[in-house]
């Protein structure tokens, strides 16, 4: 559990990134070689079951029929952050921040 402090101080930088950021660190974990193959799957897997037509619960349903969508992100989010190396996800987050940080250029 040494490393519980740093997820949670992990958490709270990713959560300040905006959402073109975080899709980024998706994108980036999904190609970088040092990331666990088994946890490298559910990123796919949760694309291709959100856009598959059929649902657990179909959403025509009202409510239910997003929160199984919503259950099913949540999840695998804490999958992926839970089982993803510290030092991997602090290296995308750290570049993250910089390039958010960085002012446009003309």
């Amino acid at each position: 559990m040494r490393y519980a402090g740093i997820r949670k101080q992990l958490a709270r930088r990713l959560q300040a990134l905006p959402a073109r950021s975080k899709l980024r660190l998706a994108w980036r974990l999904l190609l970088d070689r040092r990331m666990p193959a088994l946890v490298k799957a559910v990123i796919p897997a949760l694309v291709a079951y959100l856009l598959m037509p059929l649902d657990i619960i179909p959403d025509f349903i009202p409510v239910l029929g997003q929160l199984d969508d919503l259950l099913l992100i949540v999840l695998a989010v804490g999958v992926i952050f839970r089982f993803t190396p510290v030092e991997l996800l602090e290296e995308h987050i750290r570049r993250l921040e910089s390039e958010a940080a960085r002012p446009l250029s003309p």
